[in-house]
């Protein structure tokens, strides 16, 4: 049998989990888990760089947990950060192996910079924001991973890391790292229904994104005054972008038949947005409904759940205790002896 590949891929605990994130990453996570040994963080170091309330953050971490392991993430494939210190002792070996003109050039700092400017009164920008590109480079490289699976705004992030492995390999002088791949898998963008026009995000506000775990009359709200046609002709037989976002939503929620029997009628002209907005909101309260049913049961044992996702936390650690070894040996670094 030849040796599974490693897939890593990590996300932020800012907040409530939306279709566009399930759809867009998350459900491409759960599919990776069968074929690749698959390792997935929730990067709360990550969320301090821009302006945070301490005790919201330890709630996030644990209610994002919760969600991935609801929407099917195995719980051996999930990790937390900060349990992991070796994440941060490697962010700061690779420093010295990052030129500042490199993060200097990364577009993220500059959005995220010009929106702490427009939120903080002393238009703090934190070094931590400068310099995550970097921490997210160990985050990938501390596991050996073979590819991670990105969206096109994280090309430039991957390619950070792909520089830092290639100069630290030329550096101590051994081919150490395997550069990693992107795993562009096929993702579905999922659009805001009120704006069908931007992707859908928590930013925009709440009615920009529907959440995973909404209610049913909630979901089936959203979904009803969903934009279809903005009174602009597309032209050129083109299908507007929200009535594309909404055959877009039912496709990704697997329903072909339903998918292809509203296709065929908006080809003849005879399509009714209200059935059309019938079956988008149909599939996701149907996925939902599955969703809160296994949260419901993982929150029924709680403390043994949270104990176990800190368990995996302190397994998956100990490959990148071997990895840390490693690298400070090369790098003329002691090793603490446990």
């Amino acid at each position: 049998m030849s040796k599974k590949k490693t897939v890593l891929s990590c996300i932020q605990p800012t907040g409530q989990m939306h279709f566009g994130n399930y759809f867009g990453a998350v459900k491409n996570w759960v599919d990776l888990q069968a074929d690749h040994d698959c390792f997935y963080g929730i990067v709360d170091y990550h969320a301090m760089t821009m302006p945070y309330n301490p005790d919201k953050l330890r709630q996030n971490v644990w209610d994002l947990a919760f969600n991935l392991l609801a929407v099917g993430i195995n719980k051996e494939s999930l990790f937390i950060q900060s349990l992991i210190p070796e994440h941060t002792e490697l962010g700061w070996i690779f420093n010295c192996f990052c030129s500042y003109g490199h993060l200097s050039r990364m577009t993220q700092f500059k959005d995220k910079s010009k929106q702490s400017k427009e939120t903080d009164s002393e238009g703090f920008i934190s070094a931590g924001l400068f310099d995550y590109p970097v921490l997210q480079a160990a985050d990938i490289l501390i596991y050996r991973a073979d590819y991670v699976p990105v969206g096109k705004d994280q090309d430039q992030h991957l390619e950070l890391s792909r520089a830092i492995a290639q100069r630290f390999n030329n550096g101590v002088g051994k081919d150490y790292f395997v550069l990693p791949e992107t795993l562009h898998t096929i993702s579905p963008k999922i659009m805001s229904t009120a704006d069908p026009s931007r992707k859908m995000s928590k930013s925009a506000g709440e009615k920009h994104y529907i959440n995973v775990f909404a209610d049913e009359a909630r979901i089936i709200k959203q979904i009803k005054s969903a934009v279809t046609d903005t009174g602009d002709n597309p032209g050129d037989g083109k299908m507007s972008p929200g009535i594309e976002n909404l055959f877009v939503i039912i496709k990704a929620s697997g329903n072909m038949e339903a998918h292809d029997a509203l296709m065929t009628d908006y080809t003849n002209g005879a399509l009714k947005y209200v059935d059309l907005k019938e079956a988008a909101s149909a599939e996701l309260v149907k996925l939902s409904a599955t969703f809160k049913a296994n949260k419901e049961e993982l929150l029924a044992n709680k403390k043994e759940i949270k104990n176990q996702i800190k368990y995996s936390s302190s397994e998956i650690r100990k490959r990148a205790q071997e990895t840390l070894r490693e690298v400070k040996e090369l790098c003329g670094l002691l090793n603490v002896k446990l």
